[in-house]
């Protein structure tokens, strides 16, 4: 069985922990991870890539649990001297176990591998089970047009998410180079080729929905013969986590688990939607014209909650895991 999940960072790492948990040992089992890479930035000369790295941990042992991203027994001396010198930014923490993996890939990114080699290469380190794969080997940046001292400008996602917390009101969203953009090596064939596709339970406007902006992905799950099953990160009308309700206010979609089933749109009933199934949390309740809604317990709690998590929405796709 091939699973394709479309992830983005902290909530998409740890469901891919629960369905990798679901799906066992098996050979015949194969998880392919599509990654947002909109989060993507250039610091103190290195490449950041914050949602693969985060999958890459958590599915290999090295994240730090308390957190959700970076790694585990982190130390900060290189950001505090960086601080020392005023070279900025100085908003964005760059922990020393962390940073080889950023030399690592600025490195090899410079010589001339792309980057879905590239995350290959760090992978054999850490043996995430999963496939990774960037959702385009293309630079994809997002950037968020906010309202500042009266102004309007845009500014990378990253310092209106990490420096300002998202707390600058978000006129709205720009992900600079996605139309030029191409989808990643075996991006589109794992689509067409998956027995299930599934959205994690991560951001729907700049994860989940940044990967939908690279040419032929949307296309392509409009085509495949697998049940496209999302899951949502709102709960009771609030995010799992993050700040997806800022991001969703800004495109004008309530924060609630049926207007992101209906901004995804289905498969059946509109041109450009990508939806068969929405599972939503136990206590919401959804209409998604065209979309087979199930309400199921969606937190996260530990490893078997994700799993039956995980063995919910492969049962509304169609499949069956025994």
């Amino acid at each position: 069985m091939k699973v394709v999940v479309l992830v983005g960072g902290v909530g998409g790492a740890r469901f891919l922990v629960g369905l990798k948990a679901l799906l066992g040992s098996d050979p015949g089992n194969e998880v392919v991870a599509v990654v947002n890479t909109g989060d993507d930035v250039w610091m103190h000369g290195l490449r950041i890539c914050p949602d693969l790295d985060t999958c890459m941990y958590t599915l290999g042992g090295g994240i730090d649990p308390e957190r959700g991203w970076g790694r585990l027994d982190e130390s900060w001396t290189v950001k505090e001297e960086l601080a020392a010198y005023g070279a900025e930014p100085t908003w964005f923490g760059l922990g020393d176990r962390d940073m080889a993996t950023h030399l690592v890939r600025s490195r090899m990114l410079r010589a001339g591998y792309p980057l879905s080699a590239v995350t290959e290469a760090l992978c054999a380190r850490w043996e995430p089970g999963v496939t990774l794969l960037p959702m385009s080997d293309d630079r994809v940046e997002t950037h968020v047009v906010v309202e500042q001292d009266g102004e309007q400008k845009a500014i990378h996602f990253q310092e209106w998410w990490v420096r300002h917390r998202a707390e600058l009101p978000a006129r709205s969203f720009a992900s600079v180079g996605v139309d030029q953009a191409t989808a990643g090596p075996g991006v589109l064939d794992a689509i067409a080729t998956a027995d299930a596709v599934l959205f994690a339970p991560s951001n729907p406007v700049v994860s989940v929905g940044t990967i939908l902006g690279v040419p032929g992905v949307r296309d392509a799950l409009r085509k495949t013969d697998a049940g496209v099953v999302g899951m949502s990160p709102i709960i009771g009308g609030k995010p799992l986590r993050g700040m997806a309700d800022a991001c969703l206010t800004a495109i004008g979609v309530e924060t609630s688990a049926e207007a992101v089933g209906r901004h995804y749109g289905s498969r059946k009933c509109s041109d450009d939607g990508v939806l068969d199934g929405w599972l939503v949390h136990s206590d919401d309740r959804a209409d998604v014209e065209g979309v087979a809604v199930l309400p199921v317990p969606l937190l996260m709690t530990d490893v078997d909650a994700t799993a039956e998590m995980a063995r919910a929405a492969l049962d509304l796709a169609g499949v069956d895991v025994g």
